[in-house]
């Protein structure tokens, strides 16, 4: 199964008044710059992604954005919003008895919480920059599970 997981573009901060609203965080929009991020991380994976690759983000609108600059028709997930528990985004994409590639558009710090379980054996609060990509995938060897780390990309580099 390959599992890559991408964190959202940049997205417009919260006035202060409204920083403590559940409903107006989900709202928030991605930035120019998010969008040109989104774009340029998608081109990357595009020319990477296996064909048949599933395409999953959070209910959130700037995951939704940022999902669109590769698929056109992401699906969404309830279990993936902001500060979501790593167990439930591992359940929901069915980590790591899957066959399928998964592309899963997420948030900190949940994003940096999954990868360091699973590459560490621990979650710890690895950090994961906007419209970061981290490709890992799960493979048997010796009748060992493993995960094996395949990219990681920072839009900055793109």
């Amino acid at each position: 199964m390959n599992l890559i997981l991408w964190r959202h573009a940049e997205a417009e901060e919260l006035p202060d008044p409204l920083s403590l609203s559940r409903n107006a965080d989900l709202q928030r929009p991605l930035t120019q710059r998010g969008r040109k991020q989104a774009d340029s991380s998608a081109v990357w994976l595009r020319a990477h992604l296996p064909a048949d690759t599933r395409i999953i983000c959070s209910p959130a609108l700037r995951t939704r954005e940022t999902a669109a600059a590769l698929s056109s028709h992401p699906e969404v997930m309830a279990d993936l919003a902001p500060g979501a528990d790593v167990s439930a985004v591992l359940a929901a994409v069915g980590w790591p008895q899957g066959d399928e590639n998964i592309v899963v558009v997420g948030h900190q710090p949940w994003i940096g919480r999954l990868v360091s379980l699973l590459l560490a054996g621990t979650e710890m609060n690895w950090s994961v920059r906007k419209s970061g990509i981290w490709w890992l995938t799960s493979r048997t060897r010796e009748s060992e599970a493993q995960t094996v780390l395949r990219a990681v990309i920072n839009p900055e580099f793109l």
